[in-house]
């Protein structure tokens, strides 16, 4: 092995902590990571990300085979990748004699995105918890969080980091993380969360969400938020207006102003699945409507609304969200509440996935993994053939899709960033049917393991 490179193998051996809630795949728990990468390894990337590399033996997709007018399969071709300051410089036909990593013919994927987690508050890394005994919805957990986050502080940064490499070795190199912002933590469940992605910035992108778990107003949030919104964050979050806080409008409109204000986008949480879920969905529409900053800035976490409406509802207010410009980022749930997510693409709705709490005081399960989430999504919503699997892995790669939907190759593109996974699986249909191991992680030009 080359001086300074750090083997998957090695990446994954580092594990203190076993993996819980890998139920749904064998591989999952087959590479139960808890990993780390050391500061020698960390100059390496930083080194080579300035540097020429190249990859041969890539896997790209280049197209679909159709039999009468259908597609069966995926077509292929191996390709050699050369990255240059962290971007992709060229891409041309494979020489097995280049000089250059051997890709072994595993195939590259936009890497992942996890776009809906709170990594500032798990147990991963820390001793084994599961859930105790809760009531009273929301507001018990609200209640046992005042009690349990000085603890929870002590270590959340070391939680954070551990966590960050869980998702890495799933092939994640970029999360939206929501941050509680509450009279208990008041900014330093911040401030520790930011250390951590300091630490781990030459591997590992983020997006911030001020997040008031306690409510705005429920308790005394307001000026905590208000705060945060003027540091280094990237969105103002809600939760619950109306069940949390007694008014749908008093909290949304705090929250539009804090985001109009000091140039954020909006992210809020919304479990109310009854009228005044939809009642949220529809004020949030009209202010999103009523100022154009926020079109494409705010985003609807969970809205299990949606879930609730009839097909005719559901497709009028795909559209209205798809023209007011307002994504939805779901943990794609299964059980009693099944997401509209086709409906939701069909009106052009921007859709992320999230793994949302991992193996927290709110959840014990949560694999780490956003391929998993899209392999549930296709067992959903019956994606089953080699199109339409394709088709899922816009969930975990926000997104990104290799092939377009007439089978042009679209990803990798010269000038691209060198973000990407190299993944055992011939195709993304597979990579999304067997939820395909992750052999390799570059986020920008770094190499965070192969």
């Amino acid at each position: 092995m080359e001086t300074g490179r750090v083997s998957r193998k090695d990446f994954l051996k580092r594990s203190s902590v076993g993996l819980a809630g890998a139920f749904l795949s064998p591989n999952i728990g087959q590479s139960a990571p808890n990993t780390s990468v050391n500061k020698q390894h960390e100059a390496a990337a930083r080194s080579a990300a300035d540097t020429t590399q190249v990859l041969k033996n890539v896997r790209l997709e280049t197209g679909f085979i159709y039999e009468n007018e259908q597609v069966v399969a995926t077509q292929t071709d191996l390709f050699a990748i050369r990255i240059e300051n962290g971007k992709i410089k060229s891409i041309s036909p494979n020489d097995k004699n280049q000089v250059g990593t051997d890709a072994s013919g595993w195939l590259m994927l936009p890497s992942f995105k996890d776009m809906h987690i709170h990594l500032d508050k798990t147990f991963y890394g820390d001793k084994w918890q599961a859930i105790g005994p809760r009531s009273n919805g929301v507001k018990g957990m609200i209640e046992l969080e005042q009690k349990i986050i000085p603890d929870l502080l002590k270590n959340s940064t070391y939680k954070a980091e551990k966590l960050i490499e869980l998702l890495q070795s799933y092939g994640t190199n970029f999360a939206r993380s929501h941050v509680n912002i509450e009279p208990t933590s008041k900014l330093q469940s911040l401030a520790n969360l930011q250390k951590a992605l300091e630490n781990k910035k030459q591997s590992f992108g983020a997006e911030i969400v001020a997040f008031p778990q306690h409510g705005i107003f429920y308790t005394d949030s307001a000026s905590y938020l208000k705060e945060a919104a003027q540091l280094d964050i990237d969105f103002i979050g809600g939760l619950d207006p109306y069940s949390i806080d007694g008014s749908i409008e008093k909290p949304v409109d705090y929250m539009v102003q804090l985001a109009l204000d000091y140039g954020k986008g909006i992210d809020i949480h919304l479990h109310e699945s009854g009228k005044t879920g939809v009642q949220t969905i529809e004020y949030l529409i009209d202010k999103a409507i009523e100022n154009p900053a926020l079109r494409g800035k705010t985003y609807i976490s969970h809205a299990f609304a949606l879930a609730n409406m009839d097909r005719a509802q559901q497709e009028t207010i795909a559209e209205k969200l798809a023209s007011a410009g307002i994504g939805i980022a779901s943990s794609v749930p299964f059980g009693n509440t099944v997401m509209p997510i086709p409906t939701l693409l069909k009106y052009g709705v921007e859709v992320l996935v999230g793994t949302d709490s991992v193996i927290d005081h709110w959840n014990t399960f949560g694999s780490g993994s956003v391929l998993q989430k899209a392999n549930v999504a296709a067992q959903l919503y019956g994606a089953s053939t080699e199109f339409a699997l394709s088709r899922m892995l816009r969930l975990p790669t926000a997104g990104i899709l290799p092939l377009d939907d007439k089978g042009v190759q679209q990803w990798p593109k010269e000038g691209d960033l060198a973000s990407f996974a190299l993944v055992d699986a011939s195709c993304s249909a597979e990579a999304v049917s067997r939820i395909s191991q992750v052999k390799s992680l570059y986020y920008e030009g770094h190499q965070v393991f192969l």
